[in-house]
């Protein structure tokens, strides 16, 4: 099976780079690895941790999404709520809620989830972010629960994956083809 080793990144989509740049590198402190662009497009990605980065598209024509409270249901199409942020400490919630209050920026007070304690807010695109701190001694990912009082059939197969729940891979690929890699837009960063 795959070895994962966190998000690479998320992609999201902004209609002004520099006030997102302000909001992630400056207020947040998210360092810039990489501005990929021409005409008519930008992709620059922000570093959240080793092995995460946070990445958005600039498409000047697009309008930002109306703000909507984290996790309440919405009807129509979505597919996205929003982008939980973990950190180190509790301190840094509480350094991360007094540099948003001190730019102006709505930010919730710290909520107590059982596993974690966070906080909520929106970036200049208004896209809800949650800063969250794992709490000491209830560590999800070494003791999996499952609080749910009515989970489905497959939730009750348990946490770990099932093996047989869809075809095997082994044999369907036998074009070279599909595995030729193709250069992107990303090419030029190292040089190429």
């Amino acid at each position: 099976m795959a070895i994962y080793n966190g998000i690479n990144h998320l992609a999201m989509v902004t209609n002004d780079m520099d006030s997102t740049i302000r909001y992630w590198r400056d207020l947040l402190g998210m360092r810039l690895v990489v501005g990929l662009g021409r005409d008519g497009y930008r992709h620059y990605f922000f570093e959240i941790s080793k092995t995460d980065l946070i990445a958005f598209f600039e498409w000047p024509h697009v309008e930002k999404i109306e703000m909507k409270d984290h996790g309440v249901p919405v009807k129509g199409p979505a597919a996205f709520d929003h982008v939980s942020i973990g950190v180190e400490k509790i301190d840094d919630l509480i350094e991360i809620k007094k540099k948003l209050s001190a730019a102006e920026f709505w930010v919730s007070e710290m909520v107590d989830h059982g596993f974690i304690y966070s906080i909520y807010s929106f970036d200049p695109n208004h896209i809800p972010v949650e800063f969250s701190f794992n709490v000491p001694d209830a560590d999800i990912r070494k003791e999996p629960r499952m609080r749910d009082k009515q989970p489905s059939r497959i939730t009750l197969e348990g946490s770990e994956p099932q093996q047989g729940k869809w075809p095997s891979p082994d044999g369907n690929i036998d074009d070279a083809d599909s595995f030729t890699i193709y250069p992107g837009e990303g090419k030029t960063i190292m040089g190429d």
